[in-house]
């Protein structure tokens, strides 16, 4: 089967590998659409992320149809059409035509939603739902959001405004994306452009002039320092990046700072599966129910070299314009 896997030099090449058999507890799924995401470029280039690594097919996430059983794998029918994140549980990626996965990380998509959209959600929608399952927010609690159009930024801003949070403030970079959060429900004074003087002034302004219980933190870099100085004394800090400065590591030790590490990947550690597919589960019944909308796409192209090149070019020059990149298969 066709397949756009890493070389020994780490470069990225048009392959032909062999169909996977599923093993008992898995199915093979003949995937349909799957989602771009800042780490398959990032294990190309990064030695911290490269680590990770299990094989020399990228991509994380996707959405399809079952095709194939184990002999064990009795959760799922011939004809299903699911979606999952790969990640690193025991599989290849989800550049290629087929994938076989334990049936245990698998969830039914969404009835109301494409295919394409539907590989847009288990990256970003799991990572945004453990950072506010682990924040435990309070409702007169206020959170800032850095990056909050991006794939995890946009789904965080859902849960908020779903579970009537109010106190919320929000960072773009762009006209398009203000706009993006006001069609979710972000009022004007609550959506700060990155790019003003004073930005943490700013931020503080909208903030009713204090500081702010909660930072979620999207960027990370010069934005965890901007992030570290607008919250409170004692206050949490979300790192989604592991980009957190030198400086804004001092700022938020010295300001007694809670911080909470989000990570999907160390779940898969001690194969926790029903993380993944319990939470899957509960996003989709929120887009079902229509509590949360699914994700804006855009599709880059087919299952081609070309396609992967051009979306992991999009995702390192921040370019996706508030979009989850999709490729069709």
């Amino acid at each position: 089967m066709k397949a756009i896997a890493l070389n020994k030099n780490f470069q990225l090449e048009d392959a032909v590998i062999e169909k996977p058999t599923p093993k008992n507890h898995e199915v093979l799924i003949r995937i349909k659409a799957s989602g771009f995401n800042p780490i398959d470029y990032q294990m190309i280039e990064n030695e911290l992320e490269r680590k990770l690594l299990k094989s020399p097919i990228l991509g994380r996430e996707l959405s399809g149809i079952v095709v194939e059983k184990g002999a064990d794998a009795h959760q799922f029918n011939i004809g299903d059409e699911v979606f999952c994140g790969s990640g690193s549980m025991g599989s290849s990626g989800t550049y290629t035509e087929y994938i076989a996965v334990p049936e245990a990380i698998v969830a039914f998509k969404p009835k109301n939603i494409s295919f394409e959209q539907a590989a847009g959600i288990p990256s970003a929608g799991l990572t945004a739902l453990q950072i506010f399952n682990r924040s435990k927010l309070n409702h007169d609690d206020s959170v800032l959001v850095t990056g909050a159009t991006g794939g995890v930024g946009s789904f965080v801003i859902k849960f908020l405004m779903a579970n009537h949070h109010q106190k919320i403030t929000a960072t773009v970079g762009s006209e398009e994306n203000r706009q993006i959060l006001l069609g979710l429900g972000l009022k004007d004074y609550q959506i700060i452009s990155y790019k003003e003087e004073n930005l943490d002034a700013k931020l503080l302004k909208a903030n009713d002039d204090k500081p702010f219980d909660f930072g979620i933190d999207l960027v990370g870099n010069y934005m965890s320092e901007i992030t570290a100085e607008v919250l409170k004394i004692n206050g949490t800090y979300a790192d989604v990046t592991a980009l957190i400065s030198k400086n804004a590591h001092e700022i938020l030790f010295n300001k007694g700072i809670v911080i909470i590490n989000i990570s999907n990947y160390s779940y898969s550690i001690n194969k926790d599966y029903q993380y993944y597919k319990g939470n899957l589960e509960k996003i989709s019944k929120l887009i079902e129910n229509g509590t949360i909308s699914p994700p804006n796409y855009k599709i880059i192209g087919d299952l081609s070299l070309n396609t992967v090149l051009k979306a992991h070019s999009i995702l390192k020059n921040n370019q996706t314009q508030g979009h989850k990149l999709i490729m069709k298969h």
